[in-house]
């Protein structure tokens, strides 16, 4: 095997003068100046620029603020309108962008650290907007979930799963990131939900987004967060727990129904119940299927297991609800794209307050590739909309690439036979 080498000056991700691109297209430099305002005159980066590099290193492949310094500053230098900063620098502005965490005591006297950044969270919504996701005149489904991201971080406390982390809370619209807020781990995703819905609500409302239908799991089962979520949207559907009076009440149901979920015969019945011990009532869509073993409960007295979605709708079928809020698993999906693609398994800070504005600009950066992607397949067929980020980076962003300087012009050469060239059209 003969070697040979050159000292010729390509570049291997060529495909990030498109992101580049894109990005300065949209004028989201404006926006994220805007928004945030300007640093000090000293400073030699704006906020936006920051933004960009964190952003670039993720589409580079990278997952952490050094990358840029170990693997990637001479790629980005040659990357078109890249103003590209030090690791140190980009760690420093994300400090700068903190802000103070509450700490609420429980009646339990429980210490609550919750981080809420109503700056990046005006600004994310500001971005979405120029994206144009949202259609003002439709009305929108929201989800809303939590989950325990396990960290050592100094001030990271114990969860439930007895290890340490933090416990983020996250609204969602379709598969885009509108709303997050983040607590340590020790809370309860119960405690003061309902204060964290009216945020959302009324950002949400602040840009004329209006929401139709909310989903949410049992976590937000709670007298104050159905009311708050009635109050602000249409119809609502939440996964109900379980108490003995509404089991005794189902045994008294004869009119159980057989439908197939998911390939799977289930038992499905409707009933009004009053939760909480209130005077309100509302429709239970109540599904049940045997359980694996065939033994009786000793407390319910039969061999069911009984699941249960608490609803104002009274116009779908039983299968129509259960359908519609199994659609949460796409929501849940969020979570493992933003832990594993967009760096939040890997928290650089070692305060909540600092890793909430890391997290956030992550999920701006997967909602700007959420757009990106679906734009890019629009024009050529070797990309397609549902690309996990890193088959994107491979299919996309890795193309050898230099860039020409002759007559007065500067030409990208891009040493590939895919039509990249009808991404600009």
């Amino acid at each position: 095997m003969k070697i040979t080498t050159s000292l010729e000056n390509i570049n291997s991700f060529g495909g990030l003068n498109f992101v580049s691109n894109e990005f300065n297209a949209l004028n989201l430099s404006e926006i994220i100046d805007n928004q945030l305002g300007n640093r000090s005159p000293f400073a030699k980066y704006s906020y936006s620029d920051i933004f960009k590099n964190m952003w670039m290193i993720i589409f580079a492949g990278g997952d952490c603020a050094e990358d840029i310094q170990e693997h990637l500053k001479t790629e980005l230098q040659n990357t078109t309108q890249m103003n590209v900063s030090s690791a140190d620098t980009i760690l420093r502005v994300q400090q700068e962008l903190a802000s103070d965490t509450q700490i609420i005591y429980s009646k339990a006297q429980v210490e609550n650290q919750i981080n809420t950044n109503n700056k990046l969270n005006a600004l994310n919504l500001s971005i979405l907007r120029k994206l144009n996701v949202f259609d003002e005149n439709k009305y929108h489904d929201l989800d809303f979930d939590n989950q325990f991201i396990a960290t050592e971080k100094y001030d990271a406390k114990k969860g439930y799963k007895m290890i340490h982390g933090y416990f983020p809370s996250v609204a969602s619209i379709g598969r885009n990131t509108v709303y997050f807020e983040n607590r340590n781990g020790n809370s309860n995703v119960k405690f003061e939900q309902h204060e964290t819905l009216e945020s959302v609500f009324t950002l949400l409302k602040t840009n004329n987004i209006k929401i139709g239908r909310a989903r949410m799991d049992c976590g937000s089962f709670t007298q104050n967060v159905i009311e708050k979520v009635v109050s602000n949207c249409k119809t609502f559907y939440i996964r109900a727990q379980k108490c003995d009076d509404l089991l005794q009440q189902l045994k008294l149901v004869t009119s159980w129904q057989t439908i197939e979920i998911n390939h799977k015969k289930v038992e499905v019945c409707s009933l009004d119940y009053t939760p909480f011990k209130k005077e309100k009532s509302y429709r239970y869509v109540v599904s049940r299927e045997p359980n694996s073993t065939g033994q009786v409960d000793v407390f319910q007295q039969d061999s069911f297991i009984y699941r249960a979605i608490i609803t104002n709708d009274l116009n779908l079928s039983e299968q129509e609800v259960i359908e519609f809020y199994n659609q949460r698993g796409a929501s849940e999906k969020i979570f493992d794209e933003l832990n594993n693609d967009f760096g939040w398994k890997r928290l650089p800070f070692s305060f909540l307050n600092q890793n909430t504005v890391y997290m956030m600009i992550m999920a701006m950066c997967r909602n700007f590739y959420l757009y990106l992607v679906k734009k890019i397949s629009a024009k050529v067929t070797f990309i397609k909309s549902n690309f996990r980020l890193k088959k994107f980076i491979f299919r996309f962003v890795v193309v050898p690439s230099k860039w020409i300087k002759k007559s007065g012009q500067i030409t990208l050469k891009l040493f590939t036979n895919k039509p990249y060239h009808l991404v600009l059209t």
